[in-house]
């Protein structure tokens, strides 16, 4: 059996006046998931808790995202969350703060066996 990947979905999420880079990646994850309605596993016959889910995070301070609670939003799969240097920060026009931008990458994999063709006529 190997990984698969099979979807990739894509999210941007936001703290205007916080500055909470958390809480801008987990409106990020919660953009990507709510675009979608993943069938891809019942379509194999597999769990839906099989699923690998990685998600990749884009943002400006990585070392400040909580990756556990980026974790614990996925419904269902198994997460592994990367945090990276990306996204960005937009400086206020009096320079006090800044509004956070965050970008998150979701890339969903499965576990099938090699060789075997999906679909096909017996």
């Amino acid at each position: 059996m190997a990984l698969k990947r099979m979807v990739l979905e894509l999210g941007m999420g936001t703290d205007i006046r916080g500055e909470d880079y958390t809480k801008a990646a987990l409106r990020a994850v919660h953009n990507a998931l709510r675009q979608n309605s993943l069938s891809i596993a019942d379509a194999f016959g597999l769990n839906r808790e099989d699923m690998v889910v990685k998600i990749i995070i884009g943002a400006q301070k990585p070392e400040t995202v909580d990756k556990q609670a980026v974790a614990d939003l996925l419904p269902y799969g198994k997460p592994e969350v990367v945090v990276e240097h990306g996204g960005m920060d937009t400086l206020a026009e009096d320079g006090s703060r800044s509004t956070i931008m965050v970008n998150a990458a979701l890339v969903v994999y499965l576990d099938l066996p090699e060789g075997k063709t999906w679909g096909a006529a017996a």
